[in-house]
């Protein structure tokens, strides 16, 4: 987890600063975010005693960067054409790959970017509407570049454990953490007026943001959610659009099989979207939750996002119970048969959904439910056979069983006994004698006659055996006559 960077506190008062007198305030500093070039021609401030300026070139254009005085330093008539500048040495961007390479114009670009973090934090100065746009036009060129391919891309190989993988940290992450922390203060100040705000974090803006969760970098995966959820919070309007944009994310994640780093983050966003749904839910809900999260269940990714899931989806039966029949539907239809390690993490979400579930919507599911549980508890891989056997440690999903134990117990029954006769596990054979103790206290005459009916089934299956038995014998007997 980062640390937040703390500001000074807030001030007493606000002082605004006000652009110059005359028409065109901003045309004294521009910005070419696309040269990466930056001119500044100002004579009232090059009256000023003023340090040399140093003269430098990033990428295929050349700069000039000025150390200027801190904004407090100067007249409050002085400090709009100041900010301005300073936002362009901002929004300069350094080639990070090289350490050795502009320290000085890096040093001075972080110095301004601290200072601006604290003035957003502090609120001592109300920002005009032009310092408003600029500031989100430096931001912009910051943050919004391409990243670089991810570690998958370049080996053809997909790894599914994040701890196997070397974490990438972006090298440029000193300067790109001030300038989202800049965004991340100047969203949540109650000085930031939300009508101005809205018309430069607009929907492109938005979408720009998205496309960041592609990042490998957790560091700034953290601050994005941090960042997109604070502003689904603050700007209503953006609310409707955001959740529509994550759904094509989730889509498009789906059904195109891709690697998609900020799935997880997208998801805790999500988990808290859903925790303020209104109820009764709206269908529109209902639909992304069939059509969006429960399919994400397919890729065998999951692991990586499963917890943030499994969330979401507890949500949704929380908030209307009748979600769980096509939640414990959708768990089956999904369901990794070949998947050791997908099918722990089913069984777990299972018992969680269940732990929501009421008897009515159980009744409709507990036939599928049990064949497939049935079969868990016979697999050979330990986890899985344990994972299904404590679900009988939950008091919730045992009320349910016991009260359609005459359905269930006839379902599972085999499966209990194969696993006391031949399961290899020692531990798994304790733990199914409790299962099995269990129902034999419940109801013993249910039980006594599922072990009547399964001792049947059995001698009734020796016989068949010994019948193909002597089949066999007497055609290799008739085999060894012809001969």
């Amino acid at each position: 987890m980062f640390k937040i960077i703390k500001g000074k506190k807030k001030g007493s008062k606000h002082e605004s600063i006000e652009p110059p007198p005359g028409p065109n305030v901003s045309s004294d500093v521009t910005i070419n975010h696309a040269s990466r070039s930056v001119s500044v021609n100002d004579q009232h401030h090059q009256q000023q005693q003023q340090p040399s300026i140093v003269a430098m070139s990033v990428e295929t254009g050349s700069v000039d960067v000025e150390v200027l005085p801190m904004l407090k330093d100067v007249p409050m008539a002085d400090r709009h054409v100041l900010f301005l500048k300073k936002v362009q040495i901002c929004g300069i961007v350094f080639d990070f790959t090289d350490a050795g390479k502009n320290v000085k114009e890096k040093e001075i670009k972080k110095q301004n970017l601290l200072e601006l973090v604290d003035l957003v934090q502090s609120g001592s100065s109300k920002m005009n509407e032009i310092m408003q746009c600029e500031m989100v036009k430096m931001i912009s060129a910051n943050i919004f570049r391409c990243l670089p391919p991810q570690a998958h891309e370049n080996t053809g190989t997909e790894s599914l454990d994040p701890e196997e993988d070397d974490m990438y940290l972006d090298p440029a992450w000193p300067h790109l953490q001030l300038v989202y922390e800049l965004l991340l203060r100047y969203v949540v100040s109650t000085d930031t007026d939300t009508k101005i705000a809205k018309r430069y974090l607009n929907h492109s803006f938005v979408l720009n943001l998205l496309d960041l969760f592609d990042t490998e970098d957790p560091r700034e995966r953290e601050y994005l959610k941090t960042i997109l959820h604070r502003v689904y919070g603050k700007f209503m309007v953006h609310r409707p659009f955001i959740r529509k944009a994550i759904n094509n994310i989730f889509y498009r994640f789906i059904f195109e099989t891709e690697r998609h780093p900020g799935i997880s983050e997208l998801l805790e966003i999500l988990g808290s979207i859903i925790n303020g749904f209104a109820v009764p839910m709206k269908e529109e809900h209902k639909l992304f939750l069939s059509r969006a999260l429960i399919p994400l269940h397919k890729p065998k990714s999951i692991n990586l996002y499963h917890q943030q899931l499994s969330y979401c989806i507890t949500q949704f039966v929380e908030k209307d119970y009748k979600l769980a029949d096509m939640v414990i539907k959708g768990l089956l239809k999904y369901w990794p048969v070949t998947n050791c390690g997908k099918e722990v993490l089913f069984i777990g979400e299972l018992e969680e959904v269940l732990d929501a579930t009421q008897p009515a919507e159980f009744q409709q599911v507990m036939v599928p439910l049990f064949r497939r549980i049935g079969c868990c508890i016979n697999s050979p891989h330990f986890q899985v056979a344990e994972r299904a056997l404590f679900l009988w440690n939950n008091e919730r999903v045992v009320s349910l069983i016991a009260q359609h134990r005459d359905i269930i117990l006839p379902l599972i029954f085999d499966s209990l006994e194969r696993n006391i006769q031949s399961h290899w596990n020692q531990a798994i054979n304790e733990l199914t004698s409790n299962v099995r103790r269990m129902f034999m206290e419940m109801d013993p005459e249910l039980f006594e006659e599922c072990q009547t009916r399964y001792m049947d089934k059995e001698a009734l299956a020796s016989e068949k055996l010994k019948q193909r038995e002597l089949t066999w014998k007497k055609l290799e007997e008739i085999a060894s006559d012809a001969t």
